[in-house]
């Protein structure tokens, strides 16, 4: 397991070399749930079942068309783009297959940092029925604050030419430890979560209306995503809490 350590407030945010130790730190970090408990519908109490879409705009029918919406919303969701920085960034290396990609995620609440690994496991890319779809799915790893699955797909509908963007997921929070984090997620956890689903929805609008997407050039074979963000002067002075599940 990567460092567990918490980095006490006071200027002390962890180093780009030090994100990157993480990442490296989670490839034999197993997933934190066993999928035999998945849920068994929409209505398992046991768990929080999502899905949810944003349609992100109509092309030609047929076959994706270049520089289309549904090539710039593919590139967004491969390079992990499209989240809101000011509840969550995720660090990972590109050179990575996307299938296998282990990832580090960065929520941001308040000012705490938490810093929790997932694994990609799925990755879609077919067409059924008449739509063109295009994803990838991540589970939680041991130390997340959650366990659960998260998709991200792209569709187009072959006939109508729309473009739409869907999230389905399934969480519930993982065994936390520390009193605190475990009484801080069970009052923010779930709102928080419902709140990134709706940025995340508005935000894919925006940048696919935006034009063409770039993939985003990584430093020392590291991508902290999204790119374009800005820093808050209290950033800094965050706690920082990786493995926080722990």
């Amino acid at each position: 397991m990567a460092d567990r350590r918490v980095r006490p407030a006071g200027g002390t945010a962890l180093k780009r070399s030090e994100i990157a130790d993480l990442v490296d730190g989670l490839a034999d970090v197993p997933v934190n749930y066993d999928e035999a408990d998945a849920p068994d519908g929409p209505a398992d109490p046991r768990w929080h079942v999502d899905s949810g879409y944003a349609v992100l705009g109509v092309e030609p029918p047929g076959d994706p068309v270049p520089d289309g919406p549904w090539e710039r919303a593919c590139a967004l969701v491969r390079a992990y783009e499209f989240t809101d920085h000011r509840l969550l960034r995720g660090a990972y290396r590109p050179a990575d297959p996307l299938l296998g990609r282990d990832m580090i995620l960065e929520g941001r609440v308040f000012a705490m940092r938490f810093y929790m690994g997932v694994r990609v496991t799925a990755t879609k890319d077919e067409t059924v029925d008449g739509l063109r779809v295009w994803g990838w799915t991540y589970q939680t790893l041991h130390g997340h604050l959650e366990q659960g699955k998260l998709t991200y797909e792209v569709t187009k509908d072959l006939e109508t030419g729309q473009v739409v963007f869907w999230i389905h997921a399934y969480s519930r929070r993982s065994g936390i430890p520390n009193p605190v984090y475990r009484m801080g997620f069970h009052v923010f956890g779930r709102a928080t979560q419902v709140d990134f689903y709706r940025r995340v929805g508005r935000k894919m609008r925006e940048l696919v209306d935006a034009g063409a997407v770039k993939d985003p050039e990584p430093r020392d074979g590291l991508v902290i995503a999204p790119v374009d963000r800005d820093e808050r002067w209290w950033d800094a002075l965050a706690l920082e809490v990786p493995h926080p599940g722990v």
